[in-house]
Parts: structure tokens; C-alpha cells; sequence
């Protein structure tokens, strides 16, 4: 009976312990790690995308890219697109800087090229029209995409989706840093 009470006694206080470091361990307590606060700032809930700009001398894209932001925010955050610049809480707005293509790979015989790679610079900025802080102060992303004329694709087809890599990377930096 006497080890009985001393094993229930051990059980009970190794179970409170756990449950204190388990407990104390997830929550936010001025330490660095997990937090449960929401990756986009919280004062935002509109905006609106300005056409962007393109800089260089290939025609099309910066429709393309836009289209990717404004379907990219739509989906991936709590923002809604307002297409009313009087409505919105902020402006996102930018340029492609330009878009270039490089050989990948060549054939070793005949010295023509077999893989190509489309690269894409974009220059955006995020300002916060209810404030005028400028959120993202012409902040550069990159992307790029390869493609093989052999497998049917052009250079059309690496650019959209260079394009698309581009929006994605737009779209993180609407986030919050951590």
C-alpha cells in the first residue's frame, strides 16, 4: 500500500510537470519561435492593383503579371481587389524591369541550343493610402523559367510562368516579417 501511494504520488507530479512545459511551451510569451499572430498586416483589407509598367522592349507581360498579382492575392490572402483606387486601403504598384532568355544547354554535336531559360526582373511597391507608409519600398523580385523548343515550348510559355513565379514572390512580400 505504502509503494502504491509513493508510485501515485510520482505519476501525479510528473504529469504536472509535462503539462506545465507542454503548455508554457506553444504559447507566446516574449520568446522567440511560434507566434499566432496573422502573416499580413491586420489594418489592411483592400487594394488596389495599378497596372504595371513594363520597361523593357517584350510586350504583353506586364498585363500577364498583374493578372497573376491581382488572382494570387485574391486567392492566397485575406485581401479583396478593389478595382476603385478611391476604395482601397493600399496601392500596389510596380514595373517589369526587364526579360531576358539564355541558352541552357546545347547539343554536343551540332553546337544548337536545347533548353532555354526566360529570367524576369520586377520592381514593386506597396503603399498604405489610408497612412502613406510605404509598405514595400521598390523591392525587387526575380524569377525565371526554363523551356525546350524540343518539347513544344517557346519562349511565350517560359515568360507566363516566369511571370507567375514573379507574382508569387509579389505576393510574399505583402507579408509581415516574422
Amino acid at each position: 500500500m505504502k509503494n502504491t501511494l509513493k508510485y501515485n504520488l510520482l505519476v501525479t507530479i510528473a504529469s504536472v510537470v509535462c503539462i506545465c512545459i507542454f503548455a508554457n511551451g506553444c504559447g507566446s510569451s516574449g520568446m522567440e519561435g511560434y507566434t499566432h499572430q496573422w502573416l499580413y498586416p491586420e489594418d489592411v483589407s483592400t487594394v488596389y492593383v495599378k497596372m504595371f509598367d513594363n520597361k523593357g522592349f517584350r510586350r504583353g507581360q506586364e498585363y500577364v503579371l498583374t493578372d497573376a498579382i491581382c488572382k494570387r492575392i485574391e486567392s492566397q490572402t485575406p485581401y479583396k481587389i478593389v478595382s476603385d483606387m478611391d476604395r482601397a486601403d493600399t496601392l500596389l504598384s510596380g514595373q517589369v524591369g526587364s526579360i531576358g532568355s539564355s541558352v541552357l544547354s546545347t547539343d554536343r554535336y551540332s553546337g544548337r541550343p536545347l533548353g532555354y531559360e526566360v529570367y524576369a526582373d520586377v520592381v514593386v511597391t506597396w503603399t498604405n493610402l489610408k497612412t502613406g507608409q510605404v509598405l514595400v519600398n521598390n523591392e525587387t523580385v526575380s524569377a525565371s523559367s526554363s523551356y525546350s523548343s524540343q518539347l513544344g515550348q517557346d519562349f511565350e510559355y517560359a515568360s507566363n510562368v516566369a511571370m507567375n513565379k514573379a507574382a508569387q514572390r509579389v505576393v510574399e512580400l505583402m507579408e509581415t516579417e516574422w
